[in-house]
């Protein structure tokens, strides 16, 4: 494919994204991000058929490796870890050149993927799928090629899991929209979106963009990879729907999901236009703001969530707040959204952002585990540093 070259208006563009930084991926893999974004932008019809090559390039690999080890994480199914690999004979650099041989004979297999669970502040457990430190590296190089890719396609609407932006920017456009007197909020809960995005419709959305029977074939591998419950024991099993919440590549294909309800949402016909309403999201958490939460909004919302798109809300969590009416609030991303009255006296009410109770448990129990009885015999020092 061809790729014409970039202007200093274009670099500029791209540069705010925060996804190119030349610092922290390189020169090559800088150009190389940068060339995929402006194909994008510039075709938004085309589809990219050659990508596979790119995958295990030395510099994509190695920027992959780095990502996986500042993470940190745990070991998979193989019991191999960060630490090993570093300690090994030849080193991570051996380890690469390993994998390059495995990728470019297309002889590259996934390992299972270990489920754990992460306790949640309201007494629940969060199923978390870990796969193998090689695989999370192929997905991480995979996702430098791809990220660029779908990045110009992404709506404004959407914040979470995106180079350049972040948690409080969404928060922002949600306190934006509310001193509008969008004051009608439509707060939705997925149920268990990353375990049940259907995978065929998924598939499509990828296709808009990314027609590379190699990569998808990559990504059909890991979705399709053995799931091995560390708690129900058991043989490894496989799953239908979904992405494994904790691969790397799986918040990418999450996004690239969703997107298209932005789509709907913002398209003409779409309740952006007819109702004036401001869609704010983050991965899965979404809301929904207008000065009229009408019945035909909200039979829209839920419509297309759940008919067009298959995916479930929990109804129990899923609910309109009047923020307009006295004591009403709602959460989204760890904080409590409300209208107080004013302490100085004045007649209007104010809009109140605060912490969350489930933000603060959380915190609290962060706090608990650090500096419990298990740790009293540490170092001062120590504990601080750790």
């Amino acid at each position: 494919m061809g790729y014409h070259p970039s202007t200093e208006q274009e670099r500029a563009e791209a540069a705010e994204h925060g996804w190119c930084e030349r610092r922290r991926l390189g020169r090559r893999l800088f150009d190389l991000r940068l060339r995929l974004y402006l194909k994008a932008k510039r075709e938004p019809k085309f589809r990219f058929y050659s990508l596979y090559d790119r995958i295990y390039r030395k510099d994509v690999l190695e920027a992959g490796w780095e990502q996986v080890r500042a993470n940190r994480g745990s070991a998979g199914v193989d019991g191999v870890t960060i630490h090993q690999i570093v300690d090994a004979e030849g080193g991570p650099e051996c380890w690469r050149a390993e994998l390059v041989e495995v990728l470019c004979a297309k002889k590259y297999q996934p390992e299972a993927v270990k489920r754990v669970y992460i306790p949640k502040p309201d007494g629940r457990e969060r199923p978390l799928g870990i796969p193998t430190v090689r695989d999370r590296v192929v997905q991480a190089a995979l996702l430098l090629i791809m990220e660029p890719i779908f990045e110009d396609d992404f709506l404004d609407s959407s914040y979470g899991f995106r180079p350049g932006r972040k948690a409080h920017d969404a928060l922002e456009q949600v306190r934006q929209g509310l001193h509008g007197r969008k004051r009608d909020v439509y707060d939705a809960d997925l149920k268990g979106y990353f375990d049940s995005i259907p995978r065929d419709k998924l598939f499509k959305a990828i296709r808009m963009r990314v027609t590379d029977s190699a990569v998808l074939k990559l990504i059909r591998m890991w979705l399709n990879a053995p799931v091995t419950d560390t708690r129900n024991g058991g043989p490894p099993r496989r799953t239908r729907t979904g992405t494994p919440q904790g691969g790397v590549i799986s918040p990418l294909l999450a996004n690239i999901y969703l997107h298209w309800f932005d789509h709907f949402f913002h398209a003409r016909g779409g309740p952006a236009q007819w109702a004036g309403a401001q869609l704010v999201r983050y991965a899965d958490d979404l809301v929904t703001l207008a000065r009229y939460q009408s019945p035909r909004l909200k039979d829209w919302i839920e419509t297309t969530l759940e008919q067009r798109m298959g995916l479930e809300l929990n109804r129990a969590k899923t609910r309109v707040v009047r923020l307009g009416e006295q004591g009403q609030s709602f959460d989204f991303l760890g904080y409590t959204f409300r209208y107080d009255r004013d302490l100085q006296g004045q007649p209007r009410r104010y809009l109140n952002v605060t912490p969350s109770k489930k933000a603060l448990a959380r915190e609290r129990q962060t706090v608990r585990d650090m500096t419990g009885p298990r740790r009293g015999s540490m170092p001062i020092p120590a504990l601080v540093a750790d």
